[in-house]
């Protein structure tokens, strides 16, 4: 073989182990960023036009999260936040759109408290993906509900999946983990507030799945309900 015909071998094999290095660490980015992000990556590729511009937007995402003052909160703090979700969560009996209502407000609070910016809700989605991936489709459905809630158009059942939602996305927030219990409560003790929530629309004759509950007789967010009345939204205003 001539020279020049192991230069030409040379030069190919040299491609070959950069086109394969290139693949290797293509597929190692996508895996790392599959981990961090979890459905969430799956979800930017759904609504990207590629799976390139989906992962370059990904990688936006942790840029921006990396400039971000992300911050734990103290034991101080992480109580009293977690005293509030508890009063929130006792509210819903008597007041279940008031108190999703809260929930998100006092969800908001945590994430501002932890260094998120909190102006706008899709930049929140943003920016909690990158940490929060497993429980951002818990805030999207409760923050759903919770506009719905301010309409007075949605049922206490739905309100009581928006409480379970936001709960999730809370106990990430304070550091507990995902089924630490907030306060010394569990998912039981909410599901418990709720059957009572419902006890008490059945008992004043108002269908259990047809009855919204009024946000605006109340007080402000540390307030208790000041009328405490309950609207069924299919008989409201007329």
């Amino acid at each position: 073989m001539t020279a020049v015909a192991w230069v030409a071998v040379a030069i190919v094999a040299v491609l070959v182990i950069l086109a394969v290095g290139y693949l290797v660490s293509a597929r190692n980015r996508r895996r790392q960023l599959q981990d961090r992000f979890g459905p969430e990556y799956d979800r930017a590729v759904r609504e990207s036009d590629s799976r390139k511009e989906a992962e370059q937007e990904l990688r936006a995402r942790e840029e921006r999260h990396a400039e971000l003052d992300i911050r734990p909160l103290d034991p101080n703090t992480r109580d009293e936040y977690s005293r509030k979700w508890t009063d929130v969560q006792e509210h819903f009996v008597d007041a279940p759109g008031f108190a999703v209502t809260e929930a998100d407000a006092l969800v908001t609070a945590v994430m501002a408290a932890r260094g998120y910016p909190t102006d706008d809700f899709e930049q929140r989605l943003s920016d909690l993906s990158v940490a929060h991936s497993t429980t951002l489709d818990h805030y999207r459905n409760a923050h759903e509900i919770s506009t719905r809630a301010a309409r007075q158009d949605a049922t206490t059942e739905e309100l009581r999946q928006a409480m379970v939602h936001y709960r999730a996305l809370f106990q990430e927030l304070l550091g507990d983990g995902a089924d630490a219990p907030v306060n010394g409560h569990t998912n039981d003790h909410l599901n418990g507030h709720v059957d009572s929530a419902d006890d008490h629309v059945d008992s004043d004759g108002a269908a259990r799945n047809g009855t919204a509950y009024t946000t605006d007789d109340h007080d402000d967010y540390d307030g208790v309900p000041v009328n405490g009345h309950r609207t069924d939204v299919r008989n409201a205003g007329r």
